[in-house]
């Protein structure tokens, strides 16, 4: 993979994901930067931390994609299949580490990646 460089807006956006305790969609982060670049330049950041293995991608019940940080363990074998809980009604996206989410598929079913997106209310809105 080509070297992608850092710039102070790349740095900014991965701070923000990185300290955010939710995931936050580009129209989120884009005011959070308060003008620091454009929403294309905020999409192509986003396409290159996702590739560089410190965030994921993750699309919310009602249809924005948000981004969150990964954890360490991520970055050993970049998957995502834990579970993320979509708060009704403050529409915040979190992933929820350390739950595991079952199932079952027929014999002739290979999983490549699994999305578990549970939706109700947070803790923070009961």
């Amino acid at each position: 993979m080509k070297s992608i460089r850092n710039t102070v807006a790349k740095n900014e956006i991965h701070k923000l994901i990185a300290g955010s305790t939710v995931a936050l969609s580009q129209a989120e982060l884009q005011a959070a930067t308060k003008g620091l670049c454009d929403r294309v330049t905020i999409y192509r950041i986003l396409d290159r931390l996702t590739q560089e293995g410190l965030i994921h991608k993750v699309l919310n019940v009602d249809g924005v994609m948000k981004y969150a940080g990964c954890a360490d363990t991520c970055k050993a074998q970049h998957k995502h299949d834990h579970i993320h809980f979509s708060c009704q009604k403050c529409k915040s996206l979190t992933c929820l580490a350390g739950v595991e989410a079952s199932y079952r598929l027929p014999a002739a079913y290979t999983v490549m990646e699994a999305n578990f997106t549970l939706s109700g209310i947070c803790p923070n809105c009961t």
